[in-house]
């Protein structure tokens, strides 16, 4: 059996330390973007993790850009989006090193936002050529319908996150998440261990898959300690245009206030703080909140949030392979592909 690579073995080749090795593939801390590129590259040339399968850090990369994958005629990479995404959004840092890793392809990123009515009457945006496009990448596009008009399209096609897939037929198109459940229960492991055992969830669990398989791992989590009474207490307000106010007036009507909360992301994690401010209770001090994400404001969000961070850099190189894979050879089975996650503790939980 191969020896797994460690953090500590690409150091020793490189000849740096650990930490710094760790800063780079972890994204965390501050690094110059060179040493950053030789870190990564050679965690991949020696197969550390999910890097081993990505040949897009070969060396020899260069040498083939050109002789593009792209089909003739068709030199547009579409983003589509139901969302404005700021630089707030997890796929801010994502798209940067995605678009960096299809520039050998000789194409143009384009991005489209789908209307509400484009999206109510299953059409494409107006701005998409779809006889220019080689392949699409989906961002935010969670309603079901909409998503299997695109599977249709028969374009290779990339969801970052889809609808709630439970109990649904598949969708013909690769899927790409980050790892959703570890992180959630050792944040609910955290708690308990910490004394917690009135834990609740916050967010709309059917917003999305990932929303979903956070508040599966938050609810396995609770059953693994036998503390059931906090699902009965799961701030899940859904369809709301203004989600701050009902969620305040979710937990407004609790009878008994949870002792910590979960949430299905930063923002959430945000309003149940303001709403608990609002209610008269401290976080940390009377209740402890924990978010998802790892959005640039939970580090500087009073109080520091702790959070579940998101490897963007590590998903942007997932979403070029899959999608470069997929217009290469567009008969490949479908592939569902999770990327790590890591548990941060800051304030909000007492740390």
């Amino acid at each position: 059996m191969a020896t797994k690579v460690t953090i500590q073995d690409i150091a020793n080749e490189l000849q740096l330390s650990r930490n710094t090795v760790s800063k780079a593939i972890n994204n965390t801390g501050v690094l110059a973007d060179a040493t950053r590129e030789k870190i990564l590259r050679k965690a991949a040339e020696m197969g550390y993790k999910q890097f081993a399968y990505l040949p897009l850090f070969q060396e020899d990369a260069a040498k083939t850009a050109e002789s593009s994958i792209l089909p003739r005629g068709k030199r547009e990479i579409a983003m589509l989006t139901t969302q404005f995404l700021n630089s707030s959004h997890f796929s801010s840092m994502m798209l940067d090193r995605f678009q960096s890793e299809i520039d050998h392809l000789h194409s143009s990123m384009t991005i489209h936002r789908i209307s509400p009515t484009e999206l109510k009457e299953k059409k494409l945006p107006s701005s998409l050529d779809i006889q220019r496009t080689a392949g699409i990448i989906c961002f935010e596009v969670f309603d079901y319908d909409y998503a299997q008009m695109l599977c249709d399209l028969d374009v290779p096609l990339l969801f970052v996150d889809t609808p709630v897939m439970d109990m649904r037929p598949p969708l013909k198109a690769d899927r790409l998440y980050m790892e959703n459940r570890i992180e959630t229960q050792n944040a609910v492991a955290h708690m308990v261990q910490r004394g917690k055992k009135r834990i609740s969830f916050a967010g709309d669990k059917n917003h999305c898959q990932s929303f979903f398989e956070r508040y599966m791992a938050y609810k396995d989590a609770m059953e693994y300690f036998g503390l059931t009474e906090g699902l009965s207490t799961c701030a899940m307000p859904s369809g709301q245009q203004n989600y701050p106010v009902s969620l305040y007036e979710t937990i407004r009507r609790f009878k008994t206030m949870p002792e910590a909360f979960v949430c299905a992301n930063d923002f959430v994690a945000m309003d149940l703080v303001k709403a608990l401010n609002e209610l008269g209770y401290s976080v940390p001090d009377d209740i402890w909140v924990c978010g998802f994400d790892d959005s640039p404001e939970a580090s500087y969000f009073a109080p520091h949030l702790t959070s579940i961070h998101i490897h963007e850099q590590i998903m942007g190189y997932t979403a070029a392979n899959l999608l470069m894979t997929r217009i290469e050879e567009p008969s490949l089975n479908y592939r569902t592909v999770y990327t790590e996650t890591s548990l941060i503790l800051r304030e909000s939980t007492g740390d």
